[in-house]
């Protein structure tokens, strides 16, 4: 059963407790036997799932409880604490230091997306702020080398590595040793891996740990291989000192359970799980958060954290124009731009309360982005006029020549810039609707300081710009209220939402 299947059932039989007339053993133990069933056809390891099963049972006990008590949330309680449970061992990962040189040294099994990972955790502490670097001491597949350096170069990040020496330990040690000189804070050395465990594997981890005594040891394991996953974890921990756990693979479509269980095997915190192929498909690993989405219960503080990632402080002339119902072409690109910059489109909605993370299919999403892509050409070949104008709409539909040149430039038919311009007109009625709205950006709760007819009539206006199938999956226009005002409240305004920072031209 895949991860988002294993979601849905865990709150299908979290569910069957609300509908239950009566709370007792009988439904309690019906319950748990579905949930239980659901966990081990994820390959959750059986051990883990009875001591789940015993643990529930031991909190809820029928006959000492008062009978004042809610029964129904204490049970909802006692599943998702020991969900927690079942992926946190209580250890606190390894934190790097800001200003002197932190070693982290990649080991895991051939395939299991080791090289790739490394270059992605390099690159999430550069767009931070760190100094990072990557050193190749795979010399055990033929082009490892190869690969790292296609990512690094991608990623603009230095490397180190070499197509002559054939020693592992030398070429790490050299790495290290010159980024060091040279002041780096973040240095990620990827070492070899064998297609299973093999005494010459560990014996090679175990010298170039020596070698480069790195401050944190991740260990890579891939979700896809299911229940082998723990027996892998346990050896590797017992050769080495595994310290962090990185999962890879662990999209809406991997089992993940056995990748899940294996962390009580390594007793090592999770501390990133890989959700696909690109360089940004990299989510630092919270265990509430996890179990929420897990449950279609989101998760407004990651939502937050990538709202604020974009600096949206820095954008106060934006939400003044909002203020004011003004928005231009300019702010409609600078909105396109941050879209982007905030990650994959079922990253985000996965964060949202009631959407699971497999809202959008891969191919939906490679769509929506292309698209989203194309509308930023189309502007990228307006001239400076036609982006800041206040009435962008009026001006292409009165010197329609404007409109042909644009097509020409982007290479796109005089129909799509239409379109653009359509969508445009849109999102300007939107603002300036809002910025008539008394009260809107006074903070606090939007839904005492608004009058909701207004309000009502804001996200009726909203209903008719979404695709209506989007709609339909949120629940209609009670989910999208639902929706807004769950990110006001967690966001501190929908003014700082609607002005997400300022990328742009």
């Amino acid at each position: 059963m895949v991860l988002a299947d294993l979601g849905r059932k865990i709150t299908s039989a979290l569910r069957s407790l609300s509908n239950a007339t009566v709370i007792n053993e009988e439904v309690l133990n019906a319950m748990l036997k579905e949930i239980c069933a659901a966990l081990l056809e994820s390959d959750v390891n059986i051990r883990l799932v009875k001591q789940l099963r015993e643990n529930v049972k031991s909190v809820i006990d029928f006959d000492d409880m008062a009978g004042g008590l809610n029964k129904r949330r204490m049970i909802q309680s006692a599943v998702f604490k020991e969900l927690i449970k079942l992926v946190d061992p209580g250890v606190k990962p390894y934190q790097p230091v800001k200003g002197r040189p932190n070693v982290i040294m990649f080991v895991g099994l051939q395939g299991s997306g080791k090289t790739t990972t490394c270059t992605k955790l390099a690159y999430h502490y550069m767009k931070k702020g760190w100094k990072s670097c990557l050193v190749c001491a795979d010399t055990f597949r033929a082009g490892a080398y190869d690969q790292l350096k296609q990512n690094a170069t991608k990623a603009r990040i230095p490397f180190y590595g070499s197509y002559t020496e054939v020693d592992p330990v030398v070429i790490a040690q050299e790495g290290v040793d010159m980024f060091k000189a040279e002041n780096f804070e973040f240095i990620v050395v990827d070492t070899s891996g064998r297609h299973k465990q093999e005494d010459s594997l560990f014996e090679e981890m175990l010298q170039v740990s020596n070698a480069v005594k790195p401050d944190n040891i991740i260990f890579v394991m891939d979700a896809s291989i299911g229940q082998a996953c723990e027996a892998q974890a346990r050896a590797f921990k017992e050769k080495v000192d595994v310290g962090s756990v990185i999962i890879t693979k662990l999209d809406g479509h991997a089992k993940g359970g056995g990748a899940l269980s294996a962390v009580a095997a390594t007793q090592s915190p999770v501390i990133f799980i890989g959700t696909g192929e690109h360089i940004d498909d990299l989510e630092p690993f919270k265990t509430k958060p996890f179990i929420s989405k897990l449950l279609g219960l989101g998760d407004i503080e990651g939502l937050i954290d990538k709202v604020n990632e974009l600096k949206l402080d820095d954008n106060e002339e934006l939400i003044e124009k909002i203020k004011h119902g003004q928005f231009t072409l300019r702010d409609m690109y600078e909105q396109f731009t941050n879209i982007m910059k905030m990650g994959p489109f079922s990253q985000i909605m996965g964060m949202i309360p009631g959407f699971s993370q497999d809202f959008m299919t891969k191919g939906g999403e490679q769509e929506s982005m292309a698209r989203l892509k194309k509308l930023m050409t189309i502007m990228d070949s307006m001239n400076d006029s036609e982006l800041d104008n206040q009435d962008g709409a009026k001006l292409f539909s009165k010197q329609p020549t404007r409109m042909a040149r644009v097509a020409r430039g982007s290479g796109v038919t005089e129909r799509e810039v239409k379109e653009l311009i359509s969508q445009y007109t849109k999102f300007a009625a939107v603002v300036k609707k809002m910025g008539g709205i008394k009260g809107l950006f006074k903070g606090g709760d939007m839904t005492k300081n608004v009058n909701p007819t207004q309000m009502a009539k804001l996200n009726q206006q909203m209903a008719r710009m979404m695709d209506p199938s989007v709609l339909q999956r949120m629940g209609g226009m009670g989910g999208l209220q639902n929706m807004m005002r769950q990110l006001q409240q967690g966001a501190g305004g929908l003014g700082n939402l609607m002005g997400m920072g300022g990328g742009g031209k």
